[in-house]
């Protein structure tokens, strides 16, 4: 297992990184409750740094890239630290609230992730080196050949709705879950999951992209 730089000291707000393996602290301690005993002990905040760390850095460089996903996770994680003691254990989990940050942090970088996914519409399979949400998607696709269509189909469908369809792909969360991240009804995490299908489908098609076996 590769050293990860991935534990920060939050004393003060500050982080510094050092080298570590790279893996899921134990769970014995609620997250909820992390989040409580770092109002008054701030490095408690770290447990969560190295809980969630690995897959939250996954869905940042799905969207925008490896290249960028270290600082925007740190400047995630640093944000849900300075915001901590807004979170509410009563309006979600601490999971889906990061979630929520991260692409808030994303929509500010929405320009890059529409550049990224036109540079890959154009790029020949063989020529893409590095794995972003478009190859975490066409993984599930039976015709992997897609990919440059599929790029485009994401990049053609609403903000609002690739947040949706892509929290649910890469990040695999509930409805609830992205219902918390988005602050928006389940009801319409599922109109926009579904409107988006019918649109890859439709882009691609008739291609399903296995994100779900209905619309329903």
């Amino acid at each position: 297992m590769h050293p990860t730089p991935i534990e920060p000291a939050f004393e003060n707000g500050g982080r510094v990184s050092v080298l570590r393996d790279a893996g899921h602290p134990p769970r014995e301690i609620d997250d909820a409750h992390v989040i409580q005993q770092s109002l008054r002990l701030p490095d408690r905040f770290s447990v969560l740094y190295d809980r969630y760390f690995m897959e939250i850095h996954r869905y940042v460089g799905g969207r925008l890239g490896t290249q960028t996903a270290d600082d925007l996770t740190a400047e995630v994680f640093l944000a849900a630290f300075r915001g901590r003691a807004g979170f509410d254990g009563r309006r979600g989990v601490v999971r889906g609230w990061l979630y929520g940050i991260a692409t808030n942090i994303i929509a500010q970088h929405r320009k890059s992730e529409s550049r990224r996914l036109e540079i890959l519409q154009r790029t020949p399979q063989q020529d893409v080196v590095e794995a972003g949400h478009e190859d975490l998607v066409a993984h599930r696709m039976s015709a992997l050949d897609l990919r440059g269509h599929l790029a485009a189909a994401l990049n053609a469908i609403s903000d609002a709705d690739r947040d949706v369809l892509l929290l649910v792909a890469i990040a695999e969360l509930s409805y609830e879950e992205v219902a918390q991240a988005l602050g928006i009804p389940a009801g319409t995490v599922g109109s926009r999951l579904n409107r988006a299908r019918k649109k890859l489908r439709a882009a691609l098609g008739g291609a399903h992209p296995m994100l779900g076996d209905s619309d329903g």
